[in-house]
């Protein structure tokens, strides 16, 4: 039990890159923490963390060995809980983190559901549009429309494609004219995703693979919901996701523009710490995110 509490603190002081922090999240002493880590290198006979007065890291052999913990920490946690009551009864509070449009627009439906069919959990969500670190920030899971970053602390499961799209308004088209190739994207009003003074360009793919090509953007938004009401009021070519805009696309409010060269797609994902067996309210509700968007999503109309 000793040698599991000390690969229980080397994780943990992995995961929060140091041992102050390590230690206030197991609710122990830094210098029990600082012990416990020592006493492990010390029977392996190796050093697994690099040590400053600013921050600590693993070693490579200490990140190899990092990985073989999670897991056997994550078996053990599940055999001690899948004997519990708790396991099979959903309660507490569950804090979900989402970028803002999906979250308004996809989310808040099936928060709505889930409350209804599990009255004993309280949901807190958070909605922003920068990368949450759950872990950090204490959230049971956060949903990213991206490609995830790799934090070894982090397991990430697909919930479903989300296609982007270039679009624009019928109106701007017949003033301006309708391109035909990626080319003479750099003549037209481009809506940009992100922030301005960072460079502008659209990764797209053609019979020559995926090129990016720079464009000129009168506006930058990080929030998908302006650039979409600017492509709506005849002001430019919008990338964005169907999630957003599909509506407008069935509708004919926006058509697509240069449907043979597709933007590169980007998965909705849950990521959850990957060391942390899955209560059942976290389990329950990432069943109900499968449900309602995995496969083909409703969203993902064709235009």
């Amino acid at each position: 039990m000793d040698r599991l509490q000390s690969m229980r603190a080397f994780t943990k002081v992995v995961e929060h890159s140091g041992f102050a922090a390590a230690a206030r999240a197991m609710g122990l002493s830094r210098s029990v923490v600082n012990k416990s880590v020592i006493r492990l290198e010390r029977d392996l006979g190796t050093q697994l963390l690099r040590r400053s007065t600013r921050r600590v890291s693993p070693t490579e052999t200490g990140l190899a060995f990092y990985e073989r913990c999670v897991q056997i920490l994550a078996d053990v946690d599940e055999a001690v809980m899948s004997v519990t009551e708790l396991q099979e009864r959903p309660a507490g509070k569950l804090r979900v983190n989402s970028p803002m449009s999906f979250g308004v627009r996809h989310l808040a439906p099936v928060v709505t559901e889930f409350m209804a069919m599990h009255p004993e959990v309280d949901v807190e969500v958070i909605l922003n549009d920068r990368f949450v670190d759950p872990i950090e920030e204490g959230f049971d899971l956060t949903l990213r429309i991206a490609e995830p970053a790799y934090l070894t602390s982090l397991a990430s499961r697909e919930i479903a494609p989300a296609r982007r799209v270039l679009c624009a308004s019928p109106g701007y088209l017949a003033v301006q004219g309708e391109p035909d190739h990626p080319k003479q994207l750099k003549e037209h009003r481009c809506l940009q995703y992100g922030y301005s003074g960072t460079t502008t360009g659209w990764r797209l793919t053609g019979e020559r693979g995926e090129q990016t090509y720079i464009v000129s953007a009168p506006l930058c938004s990080n929030n998908g919901d302006v650039l979409k009401t600017a492509a709506l009021g005849d002001q430019g070519i919008a990338l964005l996701p169907t999630f957003i805009v599909g509506g407008a696309l069935q509708e004919g409010s926006l058509r697509t523009v240069l449907p043979d060269f597709p933007p590169s797609q980007l998965t909705l994902s849950a990521l959850y710490p990957r060391n942390r067996h899955l209560s059942a309210k976290v389990r329950l509700f990432l069943e109900l995110l499968d449900a309602r968007f995995g496969g083909r999503p409703h969203w993902d109309l064709v235009e």
